[in-house]
């Protein structure tokens, strides 16, 4: 029963992490009212998947002799700070401010936070790995959720729709939330006293690492590339449709394709790390690549705001599902010791994606105006080729 308790408190930790992939719900505010570029605001998202990436590897090196609980501690208490770091940017005026507390700061916490619960739960659940870590990170998809349609909504509305202040109850809600949920976190009792030594990394410059990394890094960018700016995407295209619609209408409809699609993020991650158990963790990978390509064919001819929505959440269901698979696919490849190590390095994909696929859409966006959405779309169909193809040399 213990187990299930560990897992609990893991997914709700990711639950208050995953609240970064509601960025998008801040995109266009942050855009209109402080005179930012969509380029200059989706740094701030990016320079915090960055992050996450970079600090998830460091805290795969470090989680074998510090123990989850430390380092789950320290990550919650750098995210919340991040948060509260944002909201004095905005008061402030500053860019660079929000770049460094929310996207630094808050990212690095967001790496520290996010690799424990995965790698520490995996341990729990030698016989369940897919499912079981597949249920923890669905927390983490469905952050968006809780953020988009309760946090920030209810915030807003209390502090008269004032950014600093929305920032900054954020980040005492899932900051205090984080820690205590945080405290909980612990090894088997049976873990053997060499799992606090220092694993090698010998296997991050193996041939099969790269090409993991690789189809990991594909499958990435196409989603999150979507999550970045799902809302001013939509958003568009309702104007498109009916210019007589509201800002605040086309607001409401951005924040719900972001907590349905959430929703689909989060289980992808327990339905394909659940499937994979059964087909294994590369046909999955290649499943999910090769249907995203049509799904991406598909919005980039579509104008219909409903079929566009669905065809998000499916994408979203892939993307997620993505990081369902992959800690159980480093487990099996690698071995359960050296799990956290390889794992924390090859999150460093999720790094480079958080940096290409939202600068790619936010150029595309301030460059290509209405045309933005077709090229970013036709350009993920293409990295999810790349990636397909890439999982045939294995």
């Amino acid at each position: 029963m213990k187990r299930w308790l560990i897992a609990g408190l893991g997914t709700v930790l990711q639950l208050c992490l995953g609240t970064v992939y509601a960025w998008s719900y801040f995109q266009k505010p942050l855009v209109a009212g402080y005179g930012w570029s969509n380029t200059q605001v989706a740094w701030t998202f990016s320079f915090a998947i960055g992050f996450l990436g970079v600090a998830a590897a460091v805290g795969g090196i470090l989680l074998p002799k510090f123990g989850p609980r430390k380092l789950a501690v320290t990550g919650s208490l750098l995210y919340g700070t991040g948060y509260l770091l944002a909201a004095l940017a905005l008061r402030l005026h500053s860019l660079p401010l929000l770049w460094l507390g929310y996207g630094v700061v808050g990212g690095s916490g967001l790496g520290l936070g996010y690799v424990t619960p995965v790698a520490t739960v995996a341990k729990w659940f030698p016989d369940k790995k897919g499912l079981v870590t597949g249920m923890v990170v669905m927390g983490f998809g469905f952050g968006a959720l809780l953020m988009s349609k309760v946090i920030a909504p209810a915030l807003a509305a209390a502090c008269q729709q004032q950014l600093p202040l929305v920032f900054a109850g954020s980040g005492l809600i899932i900051g205090v939330t984080s820690l205590i949920v945080a405290a909980g976190l612990r090894n088997p009792p049976d873990t053997p006293a060499t799992s606090t030594t220092t694993v090698s990394l010998a296997p991050v410059w193996s041939r099969q690492f790269g090409l993991m990394w690789l189809v990991f890094f594909c499958n990435i960018v196409a989603g999150i590339a979507i999550i970045s700016f799902q809302s001013p995407l939509l958003q568009d295209l309702w104007k498109k449709i009916d210019p007589a619609l509201t800002p605040v209408t086309l607001a409401a409809s951005g924040a719900t394709l972001i907590a349905i699609s959430s929703v689909f993020n989060g289980l992808g991650r327990l339905f394909w790390g659940g499937l994979s158990d059964r087909l294994g963790q590369l046909p999955t990978f290649r499943l999910m690549l090769a249907t995203q390509i049509i799904a991406f064919i598909a919005l980039r001819r579509t104008g219909n705001p409903w079929l566009f929505g669905a065809l998000i959440c499916y994408v979203l269901l892939c993307y997620g599902g993505g990081f369902g698979v992959m800690p159980a696919f480093v487990a099996n490849e690698f071995g359960q010791p050296r799990m956290p190590v390889v794992y924390g390095c090859i999150l460093t994909a999720w790094s480079a994606g958080g940096i290409v696929g939202p600068q790619v859409v936010a150029w595309l966006k301030d460059h290509a105006g209405p045309h933005a959405a077709p090229h970013a779309f036709a350009l993920s169909a293409g990295l999810l080729t790349l990636g397909l193809l890439v999982s045939l040399f294995r």
